[in-house]
């Protein structure tokens, strides 16, 4: 009996051990704790340039559904700059920021409590010029399908640099993302 508890603690503290270490988020992002609550705005106008001597990064998100997928609901994501949450973006929709010129770090992940969707993470580094725009892609798939007696959902992440007419488009067909840390 003592060896099938002690077989049984060594399992769950392995099975907590991996868990834990599978949603260290990279250097890139910022703390997992923080969450965003996000509002959108549609029909909004594009950002205005740079401010002077400073680069401009829009962040523009994406969400690529099946048919089957209509009620998946709106996911969010995270967006972090060099070791810091900057924003969340939810659903399609798009917010800028202004930033320093120079090498930059960013990542994106999947704002969610479950594990799995924590490990959905996307990363980039780009060498910001003073008065560019750089337009940054997270890509969310959703695609709902049903094998036997059950149905299941697979979600995925993918984040990567637009063209600046990619971006611009992208932006006129999605809503301004205004997000708030919660606390």
């Amino acid at each position: 009996m003592k060896q099938l508890v002690a077989m049984l603690t060594f399992c769950v503290c392995l099975v907590a051990g991996l868990q834990a270490r599978s949603t260290t988020l990279p250097v890139s992002c910022g703390n997992d704790k923080i969450q965003f609550d996000v509002k959108t705005q549609k029909n909004q106008p594009a950002p205005a340039p740079p401010a002077e001597g400073k680069s401009q990064i829009v962040f523009i998100q994406f969400v690529d559904r099946n048919l089957g997928c209509w009620s998946c609901g709106s996911p969010t994501s995270r967006v972090g700059m060099d070791g810091a949450w900057v924003g969340a973006i939810q659903g399609s929709s798009w917010f800028d920021l202004d930033v320093t010129p120079g090498k930059h770090h960013l990542c994106a992940d999947w704002q969610s409590a479950f594990g799995t969707l924590k490990k959905k993470v996307g990363m980039a580094e780009f060498v910001a010029e003073p008065g560019k725009t750089y337009y940054f892609e997270v890509k969310m798939t959703l695609k709902a399908y049903v094998s036997g007696d059950s149905s299941d959902v697979d979600r995925d992440l993918n984040f990567a640099q637009l063209s600046e007419d990619e971006g611009k488009y992208r932006m006129k067909a999605s809503a301004l993302a205004v997000s708030t840390p919660r606390k």
